[in-house]
């Protein structure tokens, strides 16, 4: 039933396409009176007109318009699976660029690529670490890894896993300066600061319920690498907003606190972006489920008043 249906749709575009029985006959290779019979049985089958036929020409009735949109959807949809399905079976090959941010960059993806490449040696991967996000068509990037709000609304993305945001120091921090009770307290505090992409510089943004709080924070020390201002924080220089990945093992040592729990900063979700789906080479489909795989699998204890949840 269902090849005899889509044979049915491929017809009947054949006809809307040609304009007349005649041609649509000649493109099926079958002959005219045949086509029209074909086209009678559809439209008995569905009870309306479809084609208003002269002995040269043949135009839609507005039944047909409507069949022929859906038409055309339908088999663009039936090719799109059996592209999918077939390139299923395809061995990834070829070249891959992908983006990612500085410091995971370098600790977490380089080494899953390396496994990814023992996996998939035909596969050439090109690792571009960068502080800002990429155009990814302009730069000819297949997709990104990277940590937050997507930065591109016309791209599309997989979430990997969510990643909350907290306020930390060292011990030995909040044992000299004490330790905040409420934001307005941060003002007296020193607060490292990590410059990121094109936020605003030491402004900090909060939630408790449905109130939000933005707080200009000042300090002595900024960065706009992650690790230094990391460094910096459990060397005990003031008070730093970082994410729970890279801040769940220093809270389980002891080596920081987290710092007014009960007030939420915007997450620091874990995303790959890519421009389209459809139409994605095998090797980029692969590397995807490949990274996805070994992120979830490898995504450390959270914070200890509520893990991190994996997608």
């Amino acid at each position: 039933m269902a090849v005899s249906i889509a044979s049915e749709l491929e017809f009947f575009v054949l006809v809307a396409r040609h304009g007349n029985l005649a041609a649509a006959a000649r493109a099926l290779d079958i002959t005219p009176p045949a086509a029209t019979k074909r086209l009678v049985a559809m439209e008995s089958r569905l009870g309306v007109r479809l084609v208003n036929r002269t002995t040269r020409s043949a135009s839609l009735t507005s039944e047909g318009e409507t069949y022929l949109t859906h038409a055309v959807r339908i088999l663009a949809d039936i090719q799109d699976m059996e592209d999918a399905v077939a390139s299923s079976r395809e061995r990834p090959r070829g070249l891959l660029r992908v983006n990612v941010t500085l410091g995971f960059g370098r600790t977490t993806i380089a080494p899953l690529v390396s496994a990814f490449a023992r996996r998939y040696p035909d596969v050439e991967v090109q690792v571009e670490v960068t502080d800002r996000p990429v155009d990814l068509v302009e730069s000819g990037f297949d997709l990104a890894i990277r940590f937050g709000a997507l930065p591109d609304k016309r791209l599309n993305a997989r979430r990997i896993l969510s990643n909350r945001r907290f306020l930390c120091a060292s011990p030995a921090y909040l044992a000299r300066h004490g330790e905040p009770a409420d934001l307005a307290e941060l003002a007296r505090h020193r607060c490292i600061v990590h410059r990121q992409n094109d936020d605003a510089y030491g402004i900090w943004r909060f939630t408790r319920g449905d109130h939000t709080d933005v707080v200009k924070v000042r300090g002595t020390l900024s960065s706009n690498d992650g690790d230094i201002v990391l460094g910096w924080a459990l060397d005990g220089h003031g008070i730093l907003v970082r994410s729970e990945w890279d801040l769940a093992k220093y809270v389980r040592s002891g080596r920081l606190r987290i710092v007014l729990p009960g007030f939420a900063l915007p997450p620091a979700d874990l995303f790959v972006y890519y421009p389209s789906w459809r139409n994605q080479p095998a090797r980029a489909r692969a590397f995807i489920d490949f990274i996805v795989g070994r992120l979830h699998d490898a995504t450390p204890p959270g914070i200890p008043d509520g893990p991190i949840a994996p997608v």
